[in-house]
């Protein structure tokens, strides 16, 4: 193998990674009362009764209505407002 095939293969190893680590980033999808869901990479204290965390493959059903609200950072919707976790 030569020095340049063992380059691309590495980089197409690499870019295979990170293609499938991307797949996976969210860790849970979490919902509030008023039907709006977001994606959150990892689990935080959120106030209780506030939220419901849900698995991140998890869907909801055909009567129910939920809409997708993303947001980045740590908190959840109250109200239409985003909320900053400390």
């Amino acid at each position: 193998m030569t020095t340049r095939s063992t380059i691309v293969a590495l980089a197409l190893s690499v870019f295979g990674v990170l293609a499938f680590s991307s797949l996976n980033a969210s860790a849970a999808i979490v919902c509030n009362n008023a039907g709006n869901c977001w994606h959150t990479p990892r689990a935080y204290a959120y106030p209780p009764g506030v939220v419901v965390v849900h698995p991140n493959n998890w869907h909801w059903g055909p009567g129910e209505h939920f809409v997708w609200k993303e947001h980045r950072g740590p908190g959840y919707w109250r109200h239409g407002h985003w909320m900053v976790l400390p």
